[in-house]
């Protein structure tokens, strides 16, 4: 079966529609305990199912060698879109601290600007510890956006979403650490050259 050449690329740019769409749900449905049940879980699946074209459109770009600039680029950008408003939801909706948010969102962001300035010379795809750090994002903002409250309680709900959080921001400060070295030792290693 032949895979259209831009698949992978167009459901790159879906994720950033779906993301604006998620993010509206998710505030039209409210707070935790003071929700409308039926608008949480539209969010929580349109959340899932956005975050799962990651992994489908690198499948297909590696699997069908349709990998590509524009790829290696917009993806993680639709990636931190789509994240970036899940944890800014969550915490205007008071079940996230935004100090946590902030501190995500700064290495997110900074990393970002950081490959749109550097893209004239180099593109600087995902590294695997990003890659980890976007993935456990994906299972824990699943996690705290669908209403498993109802089933477990808010207590154990509320602990256990707290404590994904916490190795969220861990990972996503340790994998920016990591980026930032790899650039450093890079242009270091371009700079002998």
């Amino acid at each position: 079966m032949a895979i259209p050449r831009q698949l992978p690329n167009i459901l790159t740019v879906v994720r950033i529609p779906l993301a604006v769409v998620f993010f509206i749900v998710l505030l039209l449905g409210g707070r935790l305990g003071e929700h409308d049940l039926a608008l949480r879980w539209i969010a929580a699946v349109l959340f899932i199912v956005a975050i799962s074209t990651d992994w489908v459109d690198g499948y297909l770009a590696r699997r069908y060698d349709l990998v590509s600039d524009f790829g290696k680029l917009w993806d993680p950008i639709a990636d931190k879109l789509l994240t970036g408003a899940a944890f800014v939801g969550l915490a205007i909706l008071d079940e996230m601290p935004w100090w946590m948010v902030v501190i995500i969102l700064v290495r997110e962001w900074g990393i970002t600007i950081h490959r749109f300035v550097v893209a004239r010379q180099h593109v600087v795809a995902a590294a695997w510890m990003g890659k980890v750090k976007t993935a456990f994002q994906g299972v824990a903002l699943g996690w705290a956006l669908l209403p498993i409250w109802l089933v477990i309680g808010e207590g154990a709900f509320s602990l256990v979403t707290q404590i994904l959080m916490w190795v969220v921001v861990v990972l996503t400060v340790a994998s920016g650490i990591d980026y930032v070295v790899a650039q450093a030792r890079g242009a270091k290693g371009e700079a002998h050259e």
